[in-house]
């Protein structure tokens, strides 16, 4: 079995013990699109939309699985819808990412979404989570340090809110350790470790794009 198989492997027992797991979802239609499974690639993607429909960057990726399949229509159909999310959002990476390719498959962008389409209320912080999927919109509150030491953790206090940092350390971290049975003392299980967390905050692209 190769490295790629065992982390598919560990990720859909991530899944199957928790159904509700949108992130561990999300990783596996990554996995899925790395070993060029792009059908299991929708289903995983799929699903992570049915548990967070405001995650934009899932839009963007299943769109590119339908377009390596040869499903233009459903290509265009999801990534317009995609386009839509991430620009009330503000989620300004997918949503170009998401507007190049339907460019490319000869479809219309749609016009940008007026800015009183926004869905949070509340006040605006004016700080803007950078993690794909985060819920926190215009009340995302940035971190006042960086909460680990080196490049890592610099990123993380400039782009990712308090709320998405402590849902790594408090819930969705715990979950990698015990379900990918990583010892956090060897340079492999912090390497790990280290990897899902940039996975986690959105560092990392799949292989394909």
């Amino acid at each position: 079995m190769s490295a790629l198989d065992d982390r598919i492997a560990q990720f859909r027992k991530m899944t199957t013990d928790d159904a509700e797991n949108e992130l561990g979802h999300f990783r596996l239609g990554q996995l899925f699109m790395e070993d060029n499974q792009f059908g299991e690639g929708i289903k995983s993607f799929e699903r992570t939309l049915e548990l967070s429909p405001q995650f934009s960057k899932v839009y963007q990726l299943l769109g590119e699985c339908h377009t390596k399949l040869g499903d233009t229509a459903k290509a265009i159909e999801v990534m317009t819808a995609g386009y839509k999310v991430a620009d009330v959002r503000g989620d300004k990476m997918p949503r170009d990412a998401m507007g190049l390719a339907l460019g490319k498959l000869g479809a219309p962008v749609p016009n940008a979404a007026p800015p009183s389409a926004a869905v949070d209320d509340g006040p605006d912080t004016g700080f803007r989570c950078q993690r794909p999927g985060c819920g926190q919109g215009k009340r995302a509150m940035p971190l006042a340090a960086a909460p680990i030491d080196g490049a890592d953790g610099l990123r993380i206090m400039g782009e990712i809110c308090a709320d998405c940092w402590s849902g790594w350390v408090k819930d969705y971290s715990i979950k990698v350790v015990n379900e990918l049975r990583l010892d956090l003392s060897s340079e492999f299980g912090q390497g790990e470790y280290d990897k899902h967390m940039r996975g986690y905050m959105g560092f990392d692209e799949p292989k394909s794009l």
